[in-house]
């Protein structure tokens, strides 16, 4: 297995159940901080989602110059990323976002 992808998370992500259930494993991750964006909440129309996450409303991340989001980074593999596509609900797109640490990473925001 070679993680060789980086994915931000601020939200549901983070929970060890949900890192099992998707990815069949829990993952290691850092601190950083997203730039440009602030986080909303969102109503979560899908069951499955819910049942997994144990949440009705998730946040999910809108862009606003010079704000910042706290979460993590994990390393993922080409195939987990892709999981993660079937994870996240339609409200979300995956694009790259800059850290503070400089680096760029997948992140889920809100569809344009």
């Amino acid at each position: 297995m070679k993680a060789t992808e980086l994915l931000f998370s601020y939200g549901t992500l983070q929970i060890p159940a949900v890192q099992i259930e998707t990815f069949g494993r829990e993952l290691a991750g850092y601190e950083d901080q997203l730039l440009n964006y602030k986080l909303v909440t969102l109503e979560i129309q899908d069951k499955a989602v819910i049942a997994l996450s144990g949440e009705t409303h998730h946040p999910i991340a809108i862009a606003k110059q010079d704000e910042t989001i706290q979460g993590k980074v994990f390393k993922l593999t080409p195939k987990e990323l892709a999981q993660s596509d079937k994870y996240e609900v339609s409200d979300y797109q995956r694009v790259l976002g800059k850290m503070v640490s400089g680096t760029l990473v997948w992140v889920y925001v809100a569809k344009d």
